[in-house]
């Protein structure tokens, strides 16, 4: 394993999204379903709304009843039924009448609008006045205008949401039919690392903190995987070895740092002895080019570099939409957002350069991309972003003002420029 790919981005993208496939499925309880990946399509049993019904506190009218009704000479009509949420009206709508009516109510056969309560005086005994017509043919939601029954409410892959959650409601399914969250072992390596239980040898100055065991495990869950915690590989083949052998029940394992050349970086040793399949070591991206991608026992396996942003940079662009389709996820890669450059982006031409931006909004609407401060590989707060900004390979400069591209990574923290 010695010598370097130095493939393109673009082809490591590929060979690890090819190498994966999603994990199977699981039925769990709809309360349970969200954030997962569905598995199967989603058809409507019921109409939604099942009945046309008021979009308004008001009264269900005829349009011919209320035609010219105004503040100074209104209409006036008896309330012939009272139908709140949960009641069905009497009857249809006698003509020359009103119906009291609540939001989500039935609305009587016959009625063509309902007038917002605050057009008329609130019917305060047996009349109403109404003041004004512009709802005469308004306010009413139709039966199945939202849904109908046999329409396809989700496709398969369907990331879960809120909304996605209620339309399975609505189609009744106490549980659904979800991707397996893949279980990935999370690896960290090297003497120099402490954990939170000593963190007082990174006080004293003699341990760094295992700050890309926290991150990865975190990306992961968020990724839609369960991380399995594998602790950290002191520089030993053995302790190595014993460790991932660990993860003989996960789905894949991300490993962090050992997998440069320095002497004591056993990481791509001690594969070799395993079995380890490369597919490829060292990618033209910036930050994150030591990377290696292959398979250990069949299961992927990515060893990402030890510095922090090349850490997650990479498990962002390489790890991320790997994770996402073996959890069965239809789009495994973010989509991206154009924005316009708020400053001179620069990187080396040979390589994709990930460059980590804020994103704030300009009084005109514009999307406007800044550079969380300095670049290095090493420098953890860089990665405090809303989004990575890829300067493609053959691009030294972009201008500011020019349109770009970021992949977002959170919401927009800064609502003005």
């Amino acid at each position: 394993m010695s010598d370097a790919d130095w493939i393109s981005f673009e082809q490591a993208l590929d060979l690890v999204l090819g190498a994966v496939s999603p994990l199977g499925t699981e039925r769990v309880p709809l309360p349970d379903a969200l954030g997962r990946a569905l598995d199967r399509r989603v058809e409507a049993l019921a109409p939604h709304p099942p009945w046309d019904n008021s979009a308004m506190d008001g009264f269900a009218v005829r349009a011919d009843d209320v035609r010219g009704a105004r503040a100074d000479r209104p209409v006036i009509l008896p309330i012939s039924d009272d139908i709140p949420a949960g009641a069905f009206p009497r009857g249809p709508l006698d003509p020359g009448s009103a119906a009291r009516v609540m939001t989500g109510a039935p609305v009587p056969e016959g009625a063509t609008g309902v007038v917002r309560v605050e057009h008329t005086d609130g019917g305060p005994d047996e009349d109403v006045r109404i003041f004004d017509d512009a709802d005469a043919e308004r306010h009413i939601r139709l039966l199945g205008e939202d849904v109908k029954t046999g329409d396809t409410l989700l496709e398969p892959g369907e990331e879960l949401g809120a909304a996605a959650v209620a339309l399975l409601a609505t189609a009744g399914r106490g549980e659904v039919e979800v991707g397996r969250r893949p279980r990935v072992g999370v690896l960290s390596n090297g003497d120099e690392l402490v954990d939170l239980d000593e963190f007082e040898e990174v006080l004293a100055g003699r341990r760094i903190m295992n700050s890309n065991g926290h991150a990865l495990a975190a990306q992961l869950a968020a990724s839609g995987a369960d991380p399995v915690r594998l602790g950290i590989a002191r520089d030993d083949p053995v302790d190595l070895r014993r460790r991932l052998e660990r993860a003989d029940d996960c789905d894949a394992i991300v490993s962090a740092a050992g997998v440069s050349v320095g002497e004591h970086d056993y990481v791509k040793r001690v594969l070799d002895e395993l079995g380890f399949e490369r597919s490829f070591w060292r990618v033209r991206m910036r930050p994150g080019s030591a990377t290696v991608f292959g398979t250990l026992g069949g299961r992927p396996f990515w060893g990402v570099p030890g510095n922090p942003a090349s850490a997650l940079v990479t498990f962002e662009t390489l790890v991320r939409p790997a994770i996402r389709k073996m959890a069965g996820f239809a789009r495994p890669c973010r989509r991206s957002v154009t924005c316009v450059a708020g400053q001179d982006f620069r990187g080396p031409r040979a390589v994709v350069s990930f460059l980590r931006v804020l994103v704030a909004s300009t009084e005109s609407g514009d999307l406007v991309a800044r550079l969380t401060g300095p670049q290095g590989s090493g420098n953890l707060g860089s990665m405090l972003a809303d989004g990575l900004l890829a300067l493609p390979a053959g691009t030294d400069t972009v201008r500011e003002g020019a349109r770009v591209r970021v992949i977002p990574l959170r919401e927009w923290a800064s609502p003005t420029a």
